[in-house]
């Protein structure tokens, strides 16, 4: 006899809330819009260093097994699977960074 009356509190609790997506703006500092304005108006910069057409043969002399996991990887980097094979790459400074980590397993001659 007893029935449970809705209070306002209980009430506002048990509706379900619109979903409402508040957007607030910030308000902008005032030379924010001169310094975008700056940076969208610069021209692109081109490359001036011309691209590596030079190509470096490598051959795997040595094994691969039991090496460190970052010469593992450099060798992997490089394309070479198994001993005795040759691939050719480009001279760049990345993979002469990968030649010259793991130089002691390899045979490497200008192309």
């Amino acid at each position: 006899m007893a029935e449970d009356k809705a209070t306002p509190k209980t009430a506002a609790k048990k509706a379900p809330k619109p979903a409402v997506k508040k957007v607030v703006k910030k308000a902008a500092k005032p030379g924010a819009e001169a310094a975008v304005k700056k940076t969208a108006a610069k021209p692109e910069v081109k490359p001036t260093a011309k691209p590596a057409t030079g190509k470096v043969s490598v051959t795997l002399i040595r094994s691969k097994h039991g090496r460190l996991a970052s010469h593992k990887a450099c060798v992997a980097g490089l394309g070479l699977r198994r001993m005795h094979q040759t691939v050719e790459v480009i001279d760049t400074p990345e993979n002469r960074g990968m030649i010259n980590k793991v130089r002691y397993l390899l045979n490497v001659k200008e192309a």
